[in-house]
């Protein structure tokens, strides 16, 4: 089941620091991240193995997500929100902002036999 954790982030007067330390609850093998995104929706997928951490480190975007028994919508809207996607948790991403940069931390290399495109 997805859920969204609060990454550490320490404030003041120069700005804002947030880190991602024994925060993730896997090693991290991939990191990708999406952006220049226009109307199209991203995802549609869940995995067999991957674990996947999503955060939005500028602009916004929305993600749906389906278990296969809870369906839930989650807004990125802050850098220091992370979403933490199971293998199970079939994801769909839309409604990114013009300037939203989407990064996501995996604990797998990429392996196409990995995705499962069909939903509940």
């Amino acid at each position: 089941m997805a859920k969204l954790i609060d990454l550490k982030t320490f404030t003041d007067k120069r700005g804002n620091l947030t880190v991602i330390e024994k925060t993730i609850p896997f090693d991290i093998k991939r990191i990708f991240y999406i952006y220049g995104v226009d109307e199209s929706k991203r995802g549609g997928h869940r995995h067999h193995k991957t674990v996947q951490a999503a955060i939005c480190l500028k602009g916004s975007c929305h993600i749906h997500n389906n278990d296969g028994t809870k369906q839930e919508q989650f807004i990125l809207d802050k850098p220091e929100k992370c979403l933490i996607l199971e293998p199970q948790d079939w994801h769909e991403m839309d409604n990114f902002t013009e300037d939203a940069i989407l990064m996501v931390l995996a604990s797998e290399y990429y392996n196409e036999k990995d995705y499962i495109f069909d939903q509940y």
